[in-house]
Parts: structure tokens; sequence; C-alpha cells
């Protein structure tokens, strides 16, 4: 999707591309949306994408059996519901055909294989240089959206390299298929590791998951309605610590006391602690029940690993076969974006939502609002009618028109 005019350089080095409109990096779901957000205003993009596909960590990173945590009318994206057949939480692989089909609605066409060496802003001239490994593309204006999941976080625990049977992160594993009849500790008791877990026991797997930090799990329904429903609902007329303080009194009655099975509360309410911190609550899909039935075993952190199991900081030892790294992801926009004052170290805008979407000199942010597919479809919105109001200025502007052609003249 978009417009550009090329100028080849000596040979064997990058073309200068420039774009007229926004570059936009990453087509994941927040890429893709604000690129349809900019169609609707006129406004054309460019959207530079690492690997071969859109949406490459729902397609690569995701196993088999996830589905969407929240309703789908709190996923879609803008100007496009999901289509009415799909069920009230769709799987990962409906979700893709979704995304595709949105794509090809907006007449989006990413550019494949453009890994993001690094993206800069040049006072002088007043533009973006973003460079891939053969392109340098200009534009006055940059949208980051490569998201808070960009990259998996391995952590160092001593004696992991050791460890005799298969270590793998979850957005390698696909199925509990590949583990029936084998002992497999799972670290990290999130979301990620709770569904692990789950589909472990689902094929005949002995989960052990391990909860070294606090948790709030949820359940995902409560008295046939979303949780995380209700929760819009009740923000609309109350404080959000009233809220949490409801949640948990009905996620009581629900679930009971999740302290009894290892998984320690955090003292600040789960709402509250995932726009302080970003850390999501579980939303309990059946993990659960499992871990009261004694399928999942709920373990302390742990101490060290060995070649043949763990050892835990409560004094056990065990062994296991596998091991699968639960352990989350991380933003990745601190390693090429430079000379910019948004980001934090850990790759998160500074400012929080609902005003982190904007920097300066053209810079703009989506799918870093802690507040998933509807936090982007908010951001996203925002972000076209902002550059779509510098559009229309720009656009007609003498210096607009000439100025790419005097900057390529001069790469």
């Amino acid at each position: 999707m978009g417009s550009s005019k090329e100028q080849e350089q000596e040979r064997g080095q990058p073309k200068c591309v420039w774009v007229h409109g926004p570059i936009i990096i990453g087509a994941g779901p927040s890429g893709l949306a604000v690129a349809a957000c900019l169609s609707q205003h006129g406004v054309p993009c460019v959207i530079l994408e690492k690997t071969h596909c859109i949406a490459s960590l729902w397609k690569h990173r995701t196993y088999d059996r996830l589905k969407l945590h929240l309703p789908k009318h709190f996923c879609q994206l803008p100007f496009m519901p999901f289509p009415p057949n799909f069920p009230k939480y769709p799987s990962k692989y409906q979700l893709i055909s979704y995304l595709h089909s949105y794509a090809s609605r907006f007449s989006i066409h990413p550019r494949f294989n453009q890994a993001v060496t690094t993206a800069q802003f040049d006072p002088l001239s007043g533009f973006w240089t973003v460079r891939t490994q053969d392109f340098h593309y200009i534009s006055p204006w940059l949208v980051v959206a490569t998201g808070e999941n960009a990259e998996p976080v391995i952590p160092r625990i001593t004696g992991l390299d050791v460890f005799g049977g298969p270590v793998v992160h979850t957005s390698a594993y696909k199925s509990g298929c590949e583990y029936k009849n084998r002992r497999v500790l799972v670290i990290g008791c999130g979301n990620s590791g709770m569904e692990a877990s789950l589909d472990l026991c689902r094929h005949s797997a002995f989960p052990f998951m391990v909860a070294r930090n606090t948790v709030h799990v949820l359940p995902r329904e409560m008295f046939g309605l979303s949780t995380f429903g209700i929760a819009m609902a009740l923000l609309k007329w109350f404080p959000l610590r009233l809220v949490d303080k409801l949640l948990l009194m009905a996620t009581s009655f629900v679930l009971g006391n999740t302290d009894r099975y290892g998984l320690r509360r955090p003292k600040t309410g789960p709402f509250e602690l995932k726009n302080a911190t970003g850390k999501t609550p579980v939303l309990d899909v059946g993990a659960l029940a499992q871990i009261k039935s004694g399928k999942i075993k709920v373990m302390e952190g742990v101490k060290e690993i060995t070649r043949n199991g763990a050892k835990f900081v409560d004094g056990q030892e065990k062994e296991f076969d596998a091991i699968i790294l639960a352990t989350g992801y991380r933003s990745n926009v601190p390693t090429w974006l430079k000379g910019c004052d948004l980001f934090t170290e850990d790759g998160m805008p500074k400012t929080p939502f609902p005003n982190g979407w904007k920097g300066e000199n053209g810079l703009y942010t989506v799918g870093f609002s802690r507040r998933g597919l509807l936090g982007t479809a908010s951001d996203a919105t925002k972000i076209a009618q902002d550059i779509a109001n510098q559009w229309t200025t720009l656009k007609d502007t003498n210096n607009y028109r000439n100025s790419h052609i005097i900057l390529l003249k001069n790469s």
C-alpha cells in the first residue's frame, strides 16, 4: 500500500526510497490498523515487515490451541468487525484469517523481508531515515508498530545450559502431543504458562508450573459474562480501585482462594497493576481446575537447573524430561530506534495511555498501550487523523513536492 520513488545508488549500495506518507514498521495487527485508518483519509504509506508475512507473531510464535482471551468485539480492528459466524472467542487461525481479509479489504501490501537496522530523525532535513539491509526509506513520519511482544525473553537461570533435555520458549511451543507421558517443568505462571500447562495435561503429560511471583487469576467469564466486559462496564461508573475490589470479591466466589494452590495474589488490584506495570492478569480457561485436582503441580521459584531436573528454593529437587520457558516477551525498539526520547530502556513509551501514541518530529507508536487490540484500534485512529491533518497541508506545498528530489540527489 502506498507509492514511492526510488533512486538506485552505486551498484551494491542501498537504494533510497522517498515515501509519500508515513513509514510503518511492523505488519502485525497494529501496523495493519494504522494503514487501514490512513487509507480512509486518502493518505498512502509503506509498511516494512522483517519477516515474509503479516501477523508473523500469531502465525509462528503461538501454540496450536490458542484462542483470544477476550470476546471478539473487544479485539476487532477499525472499520471491520469479525465475521458473525466466528465464535465469541476466535482461535488463532480464525484471527489470522481475519487479518488477511483485513489487509485485502484495505489493499494493504507490506514490503516483506525488510528488517530495520536503524531509524533516525535528521533535524536538518526534518525527515526520518529508516535503514534496512537493502533500502534507505525516507519520510516526514514514522509509525512504530512492532509492539510489546517483539522478542521472547530468555531468563538467566543457573544451570540451564547443562540440562540434558529439550528447552524451548513458549514462542516455539506448538502442542503438548510432543510431551506425552513426560515430566515437564513450565517456568512462568502467566497466561502462556497456564495455557501451556493445561495443554500438556490434555496430552497426558505431567506439568510442574513454577509460580515464582504473585499473579492475579481471574475467570474468563463470570455468571455467563466476559470478566473483561464486566470490568469495562464498571469502569464507566466507578473508580479503578473499587472495580478491582468488586472483581476480586466475585473471583473469590467463583474460583475460591487461589493462595491455597500456590498462586499468591499481589496486593495491588488486577487492573491497577496492569496499568502501572503492564502485567496482565491470567484469564483462566481451565488450568485452575487441573491445579486443584493435582494434575498441574505448582512449584516455588527455581534455584538451579541440573542435568536431569531442577532444585527449588523450598529445598525440593525433581527430575524432568523437558523445560518450557513461559517467560514472556519484550519490545525491541531500543535496538534500532536511535536518538529518540519517547521510549524507555525497556522499549515502552514513557507517556502512559491514552497519550503515549504520539512523540515529537512526526514519531508515533501503536501497539504499546498495554490494552491489547482494543488499545491498538484506539491509537491507530488517533494516529491516522493526526497525520491526515498534516498531510492535507503538506502535500500541496512546493517544499514537500520537491524536498525528496533534493534529498535523494544529496544522499
